[in-house]
């Protein structure tokens, strides 16, 4: 480890101890009795070893009584990105998972949803899926809200308040929907989405912004993905949306759309695979698709909890990877159960090993793999990796402080373990309790404290 720093700020915080993240070269780089520097932009300053404080102190002007230590069974992380998630669906979450994808929309989904035009309701739910992601350490959402503008605003305002990275999505959507009051027309969408666009661009908030989200397509009419397609371009916004999820939604795709080669050269012909969009799932995908996301610089989202739980189909990650396909991790609440991204990470090493189960030449995914899936991919996933997803000079200090010993919670130390043990227990079995502090952009945002609470 090199001594890495930059001219600065003031330093704000200096945390002296262990440090786990990844690089793109290693899944996971670990780095002991350690000193990284945070200045009051948020950013990291320097990163270094304990033994060059008295000079890091000198060159940063900061005294080592500043320094934080952490404890024995302590170690910073970067945040988790969970690049695909459904904040609107939030107060279903645990229930609900007895049909397939497109039953289940209609049946529980939609429904819901509709109710967000009640700003009292979206408030309620939108506030407490906001804390929940924060406390189990996911540091940046990519939200789903729903077809409401004002609703949507009040999501972007509460990850704003709440201190969360966030790409907040008013869902847009004018066909194939059997809850009547539940979708648009084609120029009341364009209008309402340009106006959460602006308004959301008009709040200047440093860490929330627009990302432009039909909903699939099965919902959108050609012309509405072409109107999202053109408006996602003329202001070079993040789109995100869902292929390739369940099978009969395939088939459903080229009924609609026959002039199109497949799912992805739907979304390609409209201009909606760019390299600032996710699309979540892709379990059924051709590699001729996959080299597709593949030279647009498009990602994938993948949310294993949902894909298992919708019984929609396992995704080979193994084989996008191969594609050189930017890929995330992604929670999908609520067609998947949990809003933590730990889930996460236990479900994508679960399909890994059933896909491994059924070809045993399958190569399986490893702990450290899917760790920088969550952490490092997630932000390259979204197109945020020059602001955060590792521990490198200048990137905006997003992280976790992880007790894996804290009193209470479900780990339980037999032996002094070296840090990579600490890391594999904590993603196996882990959970909020673990996670003592969380930082986005510098600012401590957990424990809650202030008005937002």
């Amino acid at each position: 480890m090199s001594g890495s720093q930059r001219p600065t700020a003031a330093i704000s915080h200096v945390f002296r101890g262990t440090f786990i993240h990844s690089t793109q070269e290693t899944a996971v780089q670990i780095l002991e009795d350690a000193l990284l520097g945070v200045d009051t932009g948020g950013k990291i300053a320097f990163i270094g070893k304990a033994q060059t404080l008295d000079k890091l102190s000198r060159t940063f002007g900061f005294s080592p009584s500043q320094v934080t230590q952490l404890k024995q069974h302590e170690f910073l992380m970067p945040g988790m990105v969970d690049t695909h998630i459904h904040a609107s669906q939030y107060s279903f979450a645990g229930t609900a998972l007895d049909m397939p994808l497109l039953q289940w929309l209609n049946t529980y989904t939609f429904p819901v949803e509709s109710r967000f035009k009640d700003l009292e309701f979206a408030n309620r739910v939108y506030t407490e899926i906001v804390k929940r992601t924060l406390r189990n350490g996911t540091t940046t959402a990519c939200y789903f809200a729903t077809i409401h503008t004002d609703a949507s605003l009040l999501l972007a305002q509460i990850t704003n308040d709440f201190g969360q990275r966030a790409l907040v999505g008013k869902v847009c959507m004018d066909r194939n929907n059997a809850v009547e009051d539940y979708k648009e027309n084609l120029q009341e969408s364009q209008e309402e989405t340009c106006r959460f666009i602006a308004e959301l661009l008009n709040k200047k908030y440093p860490l929330v912004k627009p990302v432009v989200t039909p909903r699939f397509a099965l919902s959108c009419s050609g012309a509405m993905l072409g109107q999202l397609g053109a408006l996602a371009k003329n202001n070079r916004l993040h789109i995100q949306s869902h292929i390739s999820e369940n099978e009969e939604e395939v088939k459903l795709v080229k009924e609609l759309f026959p002039e199109s080669e497949s799912y992805t050269d739907v979304y390609h012909k409209y201009n909606l695979l760019t390299d600032k969009t996710v699309m979540a799932h892709g379990c059924h995908l051709s590699d001729k698709e996959l080299d597709l996301f593949r030279e647009t610089g498009a990602s994938l989202s993948h949310c294993p909890n949902s894909n298992i739980s919708l019984c929609s189909g396992m995704l080979n990650v193994r084989n996008v990877l191969k594609h050189k396909v930017k890929l995330g991790l992604g929670t999908d609440v609520a067609g998947g159960y949990s809003a933590s991204m730990l889930d996460a990470v236990r479900r994508a090493l679960d399909t890994s090993k059933v896909l491994t189960i059924q070809d045993p030449d399958y190569d399986t995914l490893t702990f450290e793999e899917v760790f920088r899936l969550a952490t490092l991919g997630g932000s390259q996933a979204l197109s945020l990796d020059e602001k955060t997803g590792n521990f490198e000079v200048g990137k905006d200090f997003d992280a976790l402080r992880v007790n894996v010993a804290a009193p209470g919670a479900p780990i339980d130390l037999i032996e002094n373990e070296a840090p990579k043990i600490l890391l594999e227990k904590f993603l196996n079995l882990g959970d909020d309790r673990n996670i003592v502090e969380v930082f986005v952009a510098g600012k401590k945002v957990v424990p809650f404290t202030g008005p937002a609470e």
